[in-house]
């Protein structure tokens, strides 16, 4: 990537209160993921992982599903995507049993041109994103990472989630 590309992708950053961009992404059990709207009305978690093959991704997965009874709590809902294959991710939802949209086959350029989300170019594939979104489908925070480490955890979700209402301006 060149320095011209990075700034590029700087400047793509979503920032709180941004609108979350549409994005629509073919769905593990049949259907799309239409972004923002699969979300309307609820808080909402975006998770772009890097693919099945990372086990800090299938970790973060794992936390948000052992989480769903507490996120259900403060009305959120959670959706993960990846550019993984159909099979590839139909598997990883049935190892970790995900009850929650798992996308499949993303436009990783697209992606980021969207949202600002890093890219690795070889092989390509996402760096680990996450944004929160408030009921209205816009940014409360957005989580980018260059590497497999520094993401989005369920616990800071709820808190965050919790104390948004509190102090809203």
């Amino acid at each position: 990537m060149s320095f011209t590309d990075r700034t590029d992708a700087l400047m793509a950053l979503l920032h709180p209160g941004d609108k979350f961009p549409s994005l629509t992404v073919a769905q593990v059990g049949g259907g799309f993921l239409q972004l923002p709207d699969e979300l309307d009305g609820h808080f909402g978690v975006v998770s772009f992982y890097r693919g099945s093959w990372c086990p800090y991704c299938n970790a973060q997965l794992r936390a948000f599903q052992r989480a769903k009874d507490n996120l259900a709590e403060v009305g959120a809902q959670v959706v993960a995507l990846s550019v993984d294959d159909e099979a590839t991710t139909a598997e990883l939802v049935a190892k970790h049993g995900l009850g929650f949209g798992v996308g499949y086959v993303a436009d990783a350029r697209a992606l980021a041109a969207a949202t600002g989300a890093f890219v690795n170019d070889d092989p390509l594939f996402l760096q680990s994103t996450g944004f929160v979104l408030n009921p209205a489908g816009q940014v409360a925070v957005g989580v980018y990472s260059t590497g497999a480490i520094g993401r989005l955890v369920p616990e800071d979700v709820i808190g965050l989630i919790r104390y948004l209402p509190a102090h809203a301006a």
